[in-house]
């Protein structure tokens, strides 16, 4: 299997789940479910993964895989990322201001004067709201909040999205003295 061009995780293995080779899975899809519907799903090492059957747990889903059999070869997928290529998920049902958090790679971040920041490496969400990675040519990467007040409008057609630096946390507001909260004022 050659190396996917554009891969989009949709879910990560995690603990086997009975005697009959199910796993444990976490998707990342908006119907957990769904996890099979776009094709086949690919590891990094290029391994191939069919699913047979999923349905829902609590958290997870369990899914089962042709080829994994049993309990052991079940154990020996935990931990795995599973991918797809980006061509195969349907553009037509999104929203016009919507989009996969896969298409954000790679937008340069401008500001209105069209200063960059930077172009976006990453997304992530470690649990307190989404943040975008910007790294620049010879800068160090920064996080900005992913929210409606620091990223203003995204142009996918143009590669490009429009951030408010100041509530991005690119640029201090020069105006303000944040000491000066906490001095007195003179009479």
């Amino acid at each position: 299997m050659s190396k996917l061009n554009n891969p989009v995780l949709m879910g990560t293995i995690g603990a086997a789940q009975g005697l009959r080779g199910e796993v444990r899975v976490k998707s990342f899809a908006e119907d957990p479910t769904a996890i099979g519907d776009y094709g086949n799903l690919y590891s990094e090492d290029g391994r191939v993964f069919e699913v047979l059957e999923v349905r829902e747990a609590k958290n997870v889903v369990i899914v089962r895989f042709r080829g994994v059999n049993d309990r052991s070869a079940a154990e020996a997928l935990n931990g795995l990322e599973l991918f797809i290529e980006r061509d195969n998920l349907p553009d037509d049902d999104l929203d016009e201001d919507e989009f996969f958090y896969a298409d954000l790679e790679g937008l340069e971040a401008l500001d209105a004067e069209g200063k960059s920041y930077g172009q976006v490496t990453g997304v992530f969400d470690f649990g307190a709201g989404d943040l975008l990675e910007l790294k620049g040519p010879g800068r160090r990467p920064v996080l900005i909040p992913f929210s409606e007040w620091s990223v203003l409008e995204i142009d996918l057609e143009a590669g490009t999205m429009l951030v408010d630096p100041l509530a991005a946390g690119l640029v201090d507001d020069k105006d303000s003295d944040p000491s000066a909260a906490f001095r007195p004022k003179k009479k």
